[in-house]
């Protein structure tokens, strides 16, 4: 099935190897081996990328900026075929690409450590301060309204008079909170007129994942830039907290364990900023905290709007499973919240 994607690239013969690769849920990946390199070989999921052509332009038009400008910046561009394309369409298939595969390198699913939180935020903080001077607004927008929380908040209010009734009464309490707390959209929708917000090259996608390490754990590189567009620090800041900061996932039922580890904020932060401290303004950096409150609201949003919607969009693998989701995130933000000012304390003496 695949053989005549890699032909595409020259790799071909008995040494040929693939096996399936990583735990990511939107591409599908392998690692390819042809006895004296390695590869990483993945197919865009066309459900969720529409338009692969343009990942594809980004992902080029920024490394050509990053190799001209800083050369000693490690940035994982996909291989050319042999008529030197970027992509490779099947029919049956669709679209494909190859990567290099980084010698002593991986990925981590699940940050454990402090250190391992700011090597994360300093690899998406220096990426975004590299390419400052970058023309953002050149870039395709691969993902349409990704972080468009109003347009959330607006998919929310609908799903409340169209949505499964039966689900909206037994959601009243987590329904009730995010409702409470709209002023968190309000906030996100002052940010476009505000000069003192930039747009910049941002990733939108700071799971920690998305970053290489060494053999001793320090940050290599971030990966996977699908969702590289224009936007604001807020994405990538409040992706990081909304992930990092709690021991366990969103998808943990048992919301005891949910907590804010004040140790893991200081570590992103720190992260962040020995990148990005004199990129961001003063009203920015008065932001940080409001960046994580608006990623786990909108991830809430997007939850409950889904649960009431009888999971359409995430899908359910056992019942209930988006509600539990959204309780979750509504009660990392309530955390987050009640440590707030504890928190931005703790910015003041970065």
């Amino acid at each position: 099935m695949l053989q005549p994607i890699l032909d595409e690239y020259g790799l071909k013969g008995d040494d040929i190897e693939t096996k399936p690769f990583g735990t990511g849920l939107i591409n599908h990946t392998w690692r390819v081996s042809d006895g004296k390199k390695e590869f990483i070989l993945q197919r865009i999921n066309q459900q969720v990328f529409k338009t692969p052509s343009d990942i594809a332009a980004n992902i080029r038009t920024i490394g050509n900026y990053l190799n001209g400008n800083f050369p000693g910046y490690l940035f994982v561009t996909p291989e050319k075929t042999l008529v030197q394309q970027d992509l490779v369409f099947d029919e049956q298939q669709g679209y494909f690409r190859l990567f290099p595969f980084v010698k002593n390198s991986h990925t981590i699913d699940v940050v454990s450590t402090p250190l391992q939180a700011y090597e994360a935020a300093k690899q998406f903080g220096r990426f975004t301060k590299l390419l400052a001077a970058f023309p953002a607004n050149e870039l395709h927008i691969t993902l349409p309204d990704f972080h468009n929380l109003p347009l959330r908040y607006q998919q929310f209010k609908t799903a409340l008079v169209n949505g499964n009734q039966i689900r909206i009464e037994e959601a009243a309490a987590t329904i009730l909170f995010l409702q409470r707390h709209q002023n968190i959209v309000t906030t996100s929708e002052s940010i476009p007129g505000n000069l003192a917000f930039k747009k910049r090259v941002t990733h939108h996608d700071t799971k920690i994942s998305n970053v290489l390490f060494n053999e001793s754990d320090k940050g290599l590189c971030v990966i996977d830039l699908d969702t590289v567009m224009p936007g604001y620090f807020i994405s990538d800041v409040g992706d990081m907290l909304r992930t990092y900061l709690s021991p366990v996932s969103e998808e943990e039922s048992d919301c005891r364990k949910i907590e804010i580890r004040a140790d893991y904020f200081k570590a992103i932060a720190e992260g962040y900023l020995s990148e990005m401290n004199n990129e961001l303004s003063s009203v920015e950096k008065e932001h940080f905290v409001y960046a994580g409150k608006f990623m786990i609201y909108m991830q809430a949003l997007r939850f409950i709007t889904d649960y009431i919607n009888n999971d359409v969009y995430y899908g359910s693998k056992y019942l209930g499973q988006n509600f539990i989701r959204a309780k979750n995130q509504a009660v990392l933000l309530e955390k987050l919240i009640n440590n707030e000012t504890a928190l931005i304390k703790m910015m003041g003496v970065l």
